[in-house]
């Protein structure tokens, strides 16, 4: 019963943030800061934004094609703006795990589709920890202390040594023989036999993550180049490093499933970072605004779009 309680109310706590500080900082102010951004950065970043959506396809589709899932790169591109839209609306971007449903559409075993989304992630979250780290002990003494960047080490190191571990089949196999044998019904035994084996067929040799890490970490520093440029829109003049080194930590702290997509604990992490630089909160929070416009709600748009038009595609079918 309190188990029940707890997730249906958990992602509610940034909800509640994010409206706090909308009444906090005063909606008309916020507004007013809105009104005077200088559009030609707006423009700009427009262009990164495609440039991001290209990017952010890419680094998944290539990992497909390894895995030998038959698509086009226009096709990936669709299930990309669909498996954000659902990642915008759900705690922690869970939604986006979708990818695994419409890759199944194009003939990919479920097992191959999760795994394609698993391995995107992994390397979506290490690549956020590295710009973590790696700016982060060039400036931690302006904006973070070094005792929480070390502890920030600390969980990255667990984190590619469980999933270094857990990407070896037999490695795998040894680990979960327990759950499958104990915690398994036995009418889902082959079921979970099919899904164990189908996840790991085709998966990329670990020597071929390299390259797509790579793909992952400029992906993240076009994002943030967006972010950068919308700032500068609003007047927050700070070296783009400063914002390498803030943007990753936000997005690890809005990766924490107590809100829908972020609200709130991202806002709070931008707005007490950013305010260690000298910027206002009202700028911050207008920033992290028109950036959730931007960036997430109007490709959110375009997705519904191609959502609408894939279920009128199944019905004719039926």
């Amino acid at each position: 019963m309190i188990w029940k309680a707890i997730k249906r109310y958990l992602p509610l706590i940034g909800i509640v943030l994010f409206v706090y500080l909308i009444i906090r900082l005063d909606i008309t102010k916020i507004f007013q800061e809105l009104k005077n951004v200088i559009w030609i950065y707006i423009a700009i970043s427009v262009i990164f934004i495609i440039i991001f959506y290209i990017l952010q396809t890419l680094k998944w589709f290539i990992i497909a094609k390894k895995q030998k899932i038959n698509l086009s790169f226009k096709e990936a591109f669709k299930i990309n703006f669909i498996s954000n839209f659902y990642g915008f609306v759900t705690p922690g971007k869970l939604g986006t795990i979708i990818r695994a449903d419409y890759l199944k559409k194009k003939g990919a075993e479920t097992g191959k589709g999760i795994s394609n989304f698993v391995i995107d992630k992994m390397l979506d979250i290490c690549s956020l920890f590295i710009l973590t780290i790696g700016f982060g002990f060039l400036l931690y003494q302006k904006v973070i202390s070094e005792a929480s960047l070390y502890i920030i080490l600390g969980m990255f190191v667990l984190i590619i040594i469980l999933f270094l571990v857990f990407y070896k089949k037999k490695y795998s196999r040894v680990l979960l023989k327990f759950v499958y044998e104990k915690l398994i019904p036995n009418r889902m035994k082959e079921k979970s036999r099919n899904l164990f084996n189908s996840f790991y067929e085709d998966i990329p040799p670990l020597s071929y993550l390299l390259f797509y890490f790579i793909v992952n970490l400029i992906t993240w520093v076009v994002n943030y180049a967006i972010v950068y440029l919308i700032g500068l829109s609003l007047g927050i003049n700070v070296n783009f490093f400063y914002f390498l080194m803030i943007l990753p930590i936000s997005t690890l702290v809005a990766q924490i499933p107590i809100t829908i997509d972020g609200f709130g604990t991202r806002e709070v992490t931008l707005i007490g970072l950013f305010g260690i630089l000298g910027i206002s909160a009202i700028k911050v929070f207008s920033m992290s605004m028109l950036s959730i416009i931007i960036v997430n709600i109007i490709p959110s748009l375009i997705a519904i779009i191609f959502i609408l038009s894939e279920r009128k595609n199944d019905l004719h079918k039926i």
